[in-house]
């Protein structure tokens, strides 16, 4: 197997890695083909694939790849994007994807914390489902404000590692990391 950049790998040892470290994942909650494709644009030099170079490289259907995109779009773990002179989509995965999954469960955690609110003035405050609904709520808020000082953290020492934060090493040269919360 050899990447654009011309390198060359041991295609039986890429793939079992792209299978271990997926199943790891639906084993933390990612549906099977999301986390199989995910981990194989992770594992490409350019973090882009079509679907065709998906398909090939996993052994599915090109509709099975189109399923597991519009999944991890939904997720902002990965962007479509057209390649030039072409009417193929590419995707691409973006060194900032586990921000972008991380941010967009912020916003299911706020939505959920509007619901809690609604379930406690239902319930009552007072009552044993009001008081564990109230600490679920309080949980969320506490993650929420942990959530956000951590990103900061992370964007501070991924600099110290890696230099420029604003440089996506899947992105094209030059290109900005695409960030949901700006």
């Amino acid at each position: 197997m050899a990447e654009p950049g011309g390198t060359v790998r041991d295609p039986e040892a890429v793939s079992r890695f792209v299978e271990n470290f997926a199943a790891q994942l639906v084993e933390a909650g990612l549906p099977r083909m999301p986390a199989r494709v995910f981990v194989a644009l992770l594992a490409s030099d350019d973090g882009v694939l079509t679907s065709a170079e998906l398909s090939e490289r996993l052994r599915i259907s090109p509709a099975a790849v189109s399923g597991a995109v519009r999944y991890m779009a939904r997720q902002h773990m990965v962007s479509r994007e057209r390649e030039p002179g072409s009417r193929r989509e590419r995707y691409r995965v973006h060194g900032e994807q586990w921000y972008e999954a991380l941010t967009n469960r912020e916003a299911v955690i706020r939505r959920w914390e509007g619901a809690l609110r609604e379930g406690i003035a239902s319930l009552g405050r007072d009552t044993p489902a009001g008081r564990r609904l109230a600490e679920t709520l309080a949980f969320f808020e506490f993650m929420e404000k942990e959530l956000e000082a951590m990103m900061e953290r992370w964007h501070g020492h991924r600099r110290n590692l890696f230099g420029d934060a604003g440089e996506d090493p899947g992105a094209a040269p030059g290109q900005r990391p695409v960030r949901h919360d700006e």
